[in-house]
């Protein structure tokens, strides 16, 4: 979808649609809604009148003008009580005013940017919502014979204004872009998403964007010491990859954050199989992976002056005459020995190995980012990530990004009892408690392997997947988590931690 920035009144577009938000206690109707109500004659305080329009959250009324304007169709979009009103709701309502707009046939939409949040966080709210909320993954299907959708969105900025909508603009774009380039992957079938193919994908985006993209072969991965990651992948007829992604915006002897990604781009559980309902789900395990490519990529198109680096172990976990076993040991790269007692708990292995080359490489903070465990999603439902740290700085600073992309974070705890749980009987630490708080457990096993780097875990498995359209939700992947780690980067570029 093209985006651009003019001035000019909203009632004088000649664009498909002219979206019109509105409050549902708004009262008497105000700036550009009374504006486009005037030139209609009333017809939208009319309908407020009537009860027709309340401007209920997400509530669509669709008018067509008639020949009153020269746009052909107004879509009144509700944006529930002005008390309760934030970023998240004015991304979902314009979410599904671009649906709307979309299935009534309009190719272009016109929106009036007025200062909800401020003239720059309005724009980016409505361009993610409505960037988001017309992705579609298509790739395997026949298009269809009738092919509908929205080419143009055109925000037309308040006098005074224009500099601040325009980079809102570029930043809505580029991190709704980011997200969607998530979902592109991670609704991939396993096999056209192999470990092969994400870091092709990692190289791409290298080429694109001229930065420095290293890919490690097994070979190389052996000679570096990471046996948990080649116990993972030696079931996989499918070679492993280590996927290093370099953006160098920042001083040369400034910090770099470190993200580090799960790769899994199909878990079977291995020996450990999971059950059959539900596996097709398993190729979006790579959704930490792609998560930290798409958040180096986007740092780059917005020329952040920050130093960052996505590390991400890619391979599947797959059942076999050559799978790894239950009960077998391997040692990761830090010369930490790992009873594996189930192999479904995959996940944490190849990012033990993974933690312990970002810390090599010097990289600081760290954050990593993985639908790890099951579990997360009946600790927090579909509403939010879980994040564990040893960092309470680092956290704040989490918790801040968020909340301005509009995504949720809740942190769980990482107390000391925990730690001895993961004691083994026969290696320094096993991959499962097999008792609760198998999130936290997770959590404190990835910790084991960072040392004193302030760094976070990012538990997205609880909300990497959408069953139904809400919002800017579509069904299958969401690439939850990406906007949050974009603004994590700006943050630290203009104020690193300090603590």
């Amino acid at each position: 979808m093209q985006i651009s920035t003019q001035s000019g009144h909203l009632p004088e577009s000649s664009a498909g649609a002219l979206v019109v938000a509105l409050f549902e206690d708004s009262g008497a109707l105000e700036g550009v809604a009374a504006d486009v109500d005037a030139a209609l004659g009333g017809m939208i305080s009319q309908l407020v009148r009537e009860g027709e329009v309340k401007g209920k959250r997400n509530e669509t009324t669709l008018i067509h003008t008639l020949g009153r304007l020269p746009s052909p169709r107004v879509l009144i979009v509700g944006l529930a009580k002005r008390d309760a009103f934030d970023g998240r709701i004015l991304r979902n309502a314009f979410a599904v005013a671009a649906r709307q707009v979309r299935r009534a046939g309009a190719e272009s939409a016109a929106v009036a940017v007025e200062p909800l949040l401020g003239a720059g966080r309005t724009a980016q709210a409505i361009v993610e919502g409505m960037t988001l909320g017309l992705y579609t993954f298509t790739r395997h299907k026949k298009p269809p014979e009738e092919e509908r959708d929205l080419h143009e969105l055109i925000l037309l900025a308040p006098d005074g204004s224009q500099e601040a909508v325009e980079d809102g603009v570029e930043r809505g774009r580029i991190g709704a872009e980011a997200t969607n380039w998530v979902r592109d992957l991670s609704n991939e079938p396993a096999n056209f998403m192999t470990p092969s193919d994400l870091a092709e994908r990692a190289q791409q985006v290298a080429e694109e964007l001229g930065l420095e993209c290293e890919v490690f072969e097994r070979p190389e991965i052996e000679e570096m010491g990471m046996g948990a990651f080649l116990g993972v992948a030696q079931g996989s007829r499918q070679p492993p990859k280590l996927i290093v992604l370099h953006y160098r915006g920042g001083a040369p002897d400034g910090p770099t954050l470190g993200l580090v990604g799960k790769g899994i781009t199909f878990d079977s559980g291995g020996i450990s199989i999971k059950p059959s309902q539900g596996m097709q789900e398993m190729k979006s395990d790579m959704t930490g992976g792609a998560e930290a490519i798409a958040t180096v990529r986007a740092l780059a198109q917005l020329k952040a002056k920050l130093n960052v680096t996505a590390v991400v172990p890619a391979t599947e976990n797959m059942p076999g005459g050559s799978a790894q076993r239950p009960g077998d040991v391997v040692q990761a790269m830090n010369g930490t020995t790992i009873e594996v007692l189930n192999t479904d708990a995959e996940g944490r292995l190849i990012l033990a190995d993974a933690l312990c080359y970002a810390t090599r490489l010097g990289l600081s903070p760290i954050v990593d980012v993985a639908t790890l465990t099951g579990a997360m999603t009946v600790t927090l439902g579909n509403v939010a990530f879980g994040a564990m740290t040893n960092s309470e700085g680092l956290y704040r600073r989490i918790n801040e990004a968020a909340e301005a992309a509009g995504e949720r974070v809740w942190e769980l705890p990482l107390f000391e009892e925990y730690r001895e749980k993961l004691d083994s009987d026969v290696a320094d630490i096993k991959n499962i408690s097999g008792g609760g708080a198998s999130t936290i457990i997770g959590g404190f096993f990835l910790k084991e392997f960072v040392g004193d780097v302030p760094w976070a875990h990012l538990d997205i498995a609880s909300v990497d997947h959408s069953d139904e359209v809400k919002g800017i939700f579509v069904k299958g992947a969401s690439g939850t988590g990406v906007r949050t780690l974009i603004a994590l980067g700006l943050s630290l570029a203009e104020r690193p931690l300090s603590d």
